[in-house]
């Protein structure tokens, strides 16, 4: 069939996971809704404690309620449609939804990369320059940066998505992954400029990715060249615990996705199905976990739990005690 230079495409058709037999979608799309509820209900519930708990009004927890933002919002603009695949055999997707999906996808990911980034400096910081943190990082310093973060990348990904735009769709509409994305979209263009508009996108995903992933790394190396110098095994100890949830949010983000990018650059190669699973585990994954790993391998976010549900076990025996001595 030949390709015109003039975008014929009005919906796309995204496949989900194109190996899986039928009998299995019930499970699946019932498996993909615990997981959608696991992502808002915990991040949900992590934002609501940090913004009702005044003691955890500090730099290192409002970079957590920029991370679980990004978890929440990443949830309702993949999954439900995802969902509806495999629910109601919705397979449709109009040309600007999946445009503005792809918008957010990306967005969302390149802003989830620069907090990490954040709080790798944070605690860089902390441990380096303990006696300037209080001055260096305050809250007004992480909300103007994490401020920034959403607002410059919303506008930076907005060029990218215009690029891709620029592109004309004829003829092939078929998206063979669970959500629309940069790749997925562009390789369906036409035109002689597909191949320059997949280069510009690879080198920005390689920039959003690494760049932050290098200060990541340096930042942690430092931390750890920190803690082997310290003579007190307490404090050793106390600054390993504040970083070891962090580090493993950081791994659990990032890995996976250097392992796509390797794999694929490098020459290995690993079927659609495999690619597409890899894919939706270290974009779903790290939402469901996180809410985890705050409430209970965070300390502040522990005591500040735990207290409240002593205060709370003690309002109810004096109310159970008032009542008995009415009667």
């Amino acid at each position: 069939m030949k390709h015109t230079n003039i975008t014929t495409v009005k919906d796309f058709i995204i496949t989900g996971f194109p190996g899986l037999p039928p009998e299995y979608y019930g499970p699946v799309s019932v498996l993909l809704l615990l997981i959608f509820l696991s992502i808002v209900v915990g991040n949900a519930f992590v934002l609501a404690v940090i913004i009702y708990e005044r003691t955890l009004h500090k730099p290192t927890y409002l970079i957590f309620f920029h991370l679980a933002m990004t978890d929440i919002l990443f949830g309702i603009v993949t999954l439900p449609k995802i969902i509806a695949i495999y629910w109601w055999n919705d397979m449709i997707s109009p040309f600007g939804a999946c445009f503005t999906q792809m918008y957010f996808v990306h967005s969302l990911g390149a802003i989830h990369s620069l907090i990490l980034l954040i709080m790798a400096l944070d605690r860089f910081v902390a441990i380096w320059f303990p006696f300037r943190y209080p001055v260096m990082i305050t809250n007004k310093v992480v909300s103007i940066a994490g401020s920034l973060c959403w607002v410059l990348t919303f506008i930076r990904m907005t060029g990218v998505v215009l690029h891709a735009l620029s592109l004309p769709y004829c003829n092939l509409n078929v998206i063979t992954q669970c959500y629309c994305d940069h790749i997925s979209i562009t390789q369906l263009g036409c035109g002689e400029n597909v191949a320059y508009v997949k280069t510009v996108s690879l080198v920005i995903a390689l920039v959003n990715l690494l760049v932050p992933l290098t200060f990541i790394i340096f930042s942690y190396f430092s931390i750890i060249i920190a803690v082997l110098k310290m003579s007190h095994t307490e404090r050793r100890h106390k600054v390993l615990s504040t970083c070891a949830p962090q580090i493993f949010i950081t791994c659990l983000y990032y890995v996976p996705r250097c392992f796509v990018y390797i794999s694929h650059n490098f020459g290995f190669s690993m079927s659609t199905d495999a690619r597409i699973v890899i894919t939706m585990m270290y974009s779903l994954i790290p939402a469901v976990v996180n809410p985890i790993i705050y409430c209970f391998k965070t300390k502040d976010i522990k005591e500040a739990l735990m207290q409240r549900f002593k205060n709370r076990k003690v309002s109810i025996a004096i109310q159970f005690d008032h009542k008995q001595n009415v009667n």
